[in-house]
C-alpha cells in the first residue's frame, strides 16, 4: 500500500493482557519509570504518520486497551502518556 515494509507496523497484542502493561502502549504517566519513553502505538504513530497497524490477536488485551482504541477510532486522536494530542490522519 505505502511501497514499503517498514510501512506496516504489527503490535502483539498478547503483551497487554494485564492492567499494568496497558500504558506501555500509550507511554507512562508522569512519575513513572519510563515516562521519557513513548508507547509502541503512540510512537509508531509519530514517526510515520501513514502506515498501516496491525493488532495482532486483539482479542487477548485488556479491556482498557478498547477505551484507547475507542478513542482512535471515535475523535481520530491518541493522547499519550504525557498528555499531548496526536492526530491521526
Amino acid at each position: 500500500m505505502f511501497d514499503s515494509d517498514e510501512a506496516m507496523v504489527r503490535i502483539d497484542m498478547s503483551e497487554f493482557m494485564e492492567k499494568h502493561s496497558v500504558s506501555r502502549l500509550v507511554g507512562a504517566p508522569p512519575g513513572y519509570v519510563g515516562y521519557e519513553e513513548g508507547g509502541y502505538l503512540t510512537e509508531a504513530v509519530r514517526r510515520r504518520p501513514y502506515s498501516v497497524i496491525l493488532l495482532d490477536e486483539v482479542e487477548k488485551a485488556h479491556p482498557d486497551v478498547f477505551n484507547i482504541l475507542l478513542q482512535v477510532l471515535d475523535d481520530g486522536r491518541l493522547t499519550d502518556g504525557q498528555g499531548e494530542n496526536g492526530r491521526l490522519p
